[in-house]
């Protein structure tokens, strides 16, 4: 299932927590489950699980009906959490920590460094491989 907002296309305050380009997400109070699977691109079980796993973070509403009812920040949260678990390939526990000490933006940027720092390498190596 692709996401309605590409990862890439998230754009973080300095806090690292609020969304600043909302325009994917619909102006509603409440979304059902089914929903937030479309504007996420995640299926149900793993919004499900991420619930129990991120509790502090996400915190869906039950209707009458048993049924959950996510808000705005319930999905921005969502988006946080997968952006950290696919792109920068942390742990559960890991995301859990970055999301509670506002690390967001501070990891994609070191691993931006990184992988920065990786490439002058590979073009050192080069330049040293081929000689005078």
């Amino acid at each position: 299932m692709k996401p309605l907002i590409p990862l890439s296309h998230l754009n973080f305050n300095p806090d690292g927590f609020a969304l600043t380009d909302f325009e994917a997400i619909p102006d509603k109070q409440y979304f059902k489950i089914s929903e937030v699977c479309e504007i996420t691109g995640l299926k149900q079980h793993v919004l499900r699980y991420w619930e129990s796993e991120f509790k502090r973070f996400i915190k869906p509403r039950r209707a009458r009906s048993k049924q959950r009812l996510y808000r705005k920040s319930d999905i921005e949260n969502i988006l946080k959490i997968n952006k950290l678990l696919k792109e920068d390939g942390l742990t559960i526990a890991g995301a859990k920590k970055a999301l509670v000490e506002g690390k967001t933006d501070q990891i994609s940027n070191e691993r931006d460094l990184l992988e920065k720092v990786k490439r002058e390498l590979y073009q050192l190596q080069r330049l040293l491989d081929e000689g005078p």
